[in-house]
């Protein structure tokens, strides 16, 4: 079961994303924010960094993730992705309430992917070297 945790985390991460736009889209309509403007009422900005941050985080997060699982060890790699979609989840809450109480789940959320990021490019060299 611990094998299939990419997979799961992977499906969690594409529904934060949904939420992150859902959020904006929510606030452009309460603040009256025009698409195509990403300035205005703060609530909105809050909710458009939020989505833009989370889905630049994912960009490095997601590759990282499964060159982990897939080079590496799928269970463990599952759980740090977990860990890491607590964290971006926390984030988005913090952050769409007070943007200064961001801080601790971005910092988790980044250790996760640089340690996800490193053992991938390790897990990768080690195959490579194996193979050749």
């Amino acid at each position: 079961m611990l094998t299939l945790l990419p997979e799961l985390v992977t499906a969690l991460t594409v529904f934060l994303l949904l939420f992150t736009a859902f959020k904006v889209g929510q606030a452009r309509g309460k603040h009256g924010v025009k698409a195509p403007a990403i300035s205005g009422h703060p609530d909105f900005e809050r909710a458009w960094r939020v989505q833009m941050n989370t889905l630049e985080a994912s960009v490095m997060f997601l590759p990282s993730l499964w060159l982990a699982a897939h080079y590496g060890n799928p269970g463990i790699a599952g759980i740090l992705g977990l860990i890491w979609w607590m964290a971006r989840s926390w984030y988005a809450a913090a952050y769409l309430r007070d943007a200064a109480r961001r801080h601790v789940p971005f910092t988790i959320g980044l250790l996760v992917t640089v340690v996800l990021a490193a053992w991938g490019l390790i897990a990768v060299l080690r195959a490579m070297w194996v193979l050749s």
